[in-house]
C-alpha cells in the first residue's frame, strides 16, 4: 500500500506524505518508553516474562512446531519476550540448509504463536538483567532433515 498523497488541484502525486517521523502519538510513546528503559549509565531495565504453552497436545498447530515447555526470559516487552525466546531456537540462517538468501525461520517459531504460547509478566523494570533466556531449555532441534 502506498503512502502517496494528493492535495487540492495538484496534477501529480509526489509520493510523499505530510507526516513526519516521530510525530505520531505511537512514535512519541515508543520513544518515551525507550528513554525510560535506559538509564544514564546505559544499563537497561528489563522485565521478566514466562512463556507458557497453552494449546492442548492434540492441537494441530503442534504438528509444525516444537513444544519447548515453559521458559523464562528477560525482555523489554511481552512481544520482545516472544522474539527473545524464538531467537534461542536454531534458524535456517545458522546452518548450511538455508532455503534461500535472507530467509529466516524465526517467524515460524511456536513462541511467536499466541495460540500456542501465552506470555506472563513475572517482574517489571528489573535492573541488572541481560536480555535473553533466564530459565528453561530451548532445543535447537527445530529444523528436521528431510533426508536421512
Amino acid at each position: 500500500m502506498s503512502n502517496n498523497a494528493q492535495y487540492g488541484d495538484e496534477a501529480k502525486s509526489t509520493g510523499e506524505s505530510h507526516t513526519e517521523f516521530g510525530r505520531s502519538v505511537e512514535s512519541k510513546a515508543q520513544i518515551a518508553d525507550a528513554c525510560r528503559a535506559s538509564s544514564d549509565s546505559g544499563v537497561e531495565t528489563l522485565n521478566v516474562y514466562r512463556l507458557v504453552p497453552i494449546a492442548a497436545q492434540s492441537d494441530p498447530r503442534w504438528q509444525s512446531a516444537l513444544n519447548q515447555g515453559e521458559v523464562m526470559v528477560a525482555a523489554r516487552t511481552s512481544g520482545d519476550a516472544r522474539i527473545v525466546a524464538s531467537a534461542c531456537e536454531l534458524d535456517y540462517m545458522e546452518v548450511d540448509a538455508a532455503p534461500a538468501e535472507g530467509v529466516s525461520t524465526s517467524d515460524a517459531s511456536a513462541f511467536r504463536d499466541e495460540k500456542l504460547y501465552t506470555v506472563i509478566e513475572v517482574e517489571h523494570a528489573k535492573a541488572g538483567l541481560v536480555r535473553g533466556l533466564l530459565k528453561g531449555e530451548i532445543s535447537v532441534g527445530t529444523i528436521k532433515p528431510v533426508q536421512i
